[in-house]
């Protein structure tokens, strides 16, 4: 082994034996079991728990005139970040106040009519605390998710939302993990209940997540297709030979080409493959038929207007490549070729070794059928 092999080997290889000698792998896997059964079993009780508080938080949310404001110390403030991108992606405009940043400055987010949401265990934690006199000044309303309503943040919120007398998963009963896990959970359930009553539809998730895979499943096909001047589009009656010929489009290419009737109503395709079978099957006579006597007749299409995930689901259910795009009358309007959407395709048990012996198909190029 070369010395910087070693190294790297040193580097990845813990110094210390792993699981301790005192410890089994199966010791490792049931106190996992045990973190998570114990949340679990929280928020389980947490569900049977909730009353008319979570249906009035929910309430003043939904009718709120401004932001929504969430607040949260340490790990509770972290949860509160993540609510906070929750809300404002699901039809809420919400924010994160850093308490500390807040009373330097950051304070000047809060407006008169909005609402703020204040995640803390103990109720009791003194960043927290000490904005609640300037809350009371900007005349906002408070809900507080808390242990109980009898802390001094439960005594001076507008609505307090009780998570109860929790037991931290920690193995010291410290670090916050029940408590963090509950908030989380309740915080989503009013965010995404206030979006379930107004109505947030995929179409409204998508303006507000235009990037990333999810973003371009929701969008629209016309915004990702390939235009109809950049396809390759023929006459149905047409010959082989004469498509190849005309139907050359300079860069990167699809491997079919869509073919109309007189109306210029797609009636079928003719691929890559369809080419290359004839070749293999030694039909050169064929080049010199009509096309519509090979070609695919009414492929598979998706309609222009249709949502990206449709056109994915279509060329994954159908094991497709080339998925036309028609307008209501059935005419050509563009393309999704698979290379360009294959990062969304689900993934596929992995084809079988192709077994040797097939004979070998060359694919000729345009010009040596012009000849």
């Amino acid at each position: 082994m070369s010395t910087d092999a070693a190294l790297r080997k040193r580097a990845i290889e813990p110094e210390v034996p792993f699981p301790p000698e005192s410890i089994s792998h199966d010791e490792v896997l049931r106190l996992g079991r045990q973190v998570v059964q114990a949340e679990s079993r929280a928020l389980t009780g947490l569900a049977k728990n909730l009353d008319d508080n979570f249906i009035a938080a929910v309430e003043w949310i939904y009718n709120l005139p401004g932001d929504l404001i969430i607040t949260g110390m340490g790990k509770a403030g972290h949860i509160a970040q993540k609510l906070a991108a929750t809300f404002a992606s699901t039809g809420t405009r919400a924010h994160f106040l850093h308490p500390a940043e807040a009373i330097h400055g950051d304070l000047g987010r809060v407006q008169s009519g909005d609402l703020v949401l204040v995640l803390s265990q103990s109720g009791e934690t003194a960043e927290i605390l000490s904005l609640l006199p300037s809350f009371a000044d900007f005349d906002v309303r408070i809900v507080a998710i808390t242990a109980s309503q009898e802390s001094t943040l439960g005594c001076n919120a507008d609505i307090t939302i009780e998570l109860g007398s929790l037991d931290e998963a920690c193995a010291l009963g410290l670090a916050p993990s029940t408590s963090t896990t509950a908030m989380l959970a309740l915080g989503d359930a009013i965010a995404l209940v206030v979006s379930r009553l107004r109505g947030f539809e995929a179409e409204d998730f998508a303006r507000f997540h235009p990037g990333g895979s999810l973003g371009l499943k929701l969008s629209n096909i016309e915004s990702h297709m390939r235009p109809l001047k950049d396809c390759r589009l023929a006459s149905e009656r047409a010959t082989i030979r004469e498509v190849l010929v005309t139907c050359t489009k300079p860069g990167r290419r699809s491997g079919a080409i869509m073919l109309v009737d007189q109306r210029g109503c797609l009636t079928g395709l003719f691929t890559d493959s369809d080419l290359a079978r004839l070749i293999e099957n030694r039909q050169d006579h064929a080049l010199d038929a009509p096309v519509s006597q090979v070609m695919i007749k009414y492929p598979t299409t998706v309609t222009i207007g249709a949502k990206m995930n449709t056109a994915i689901e279509l060329l994954a259910d159908r094991k497709i490549s080339e998925l036309p795009v028609v307008d209501t009358e059935g005419c050509p309007q563009g393309l999704i070729d698979i290379t360009d959407v294959m990062s969304l395709l689900p993934e596929t048990t992995p084809a079988k070794t192709r077994k040797p012996g097939r004979p070998t198909v060359r694919i000729y190029s345009v010009d040596e059928y012009a000849d």
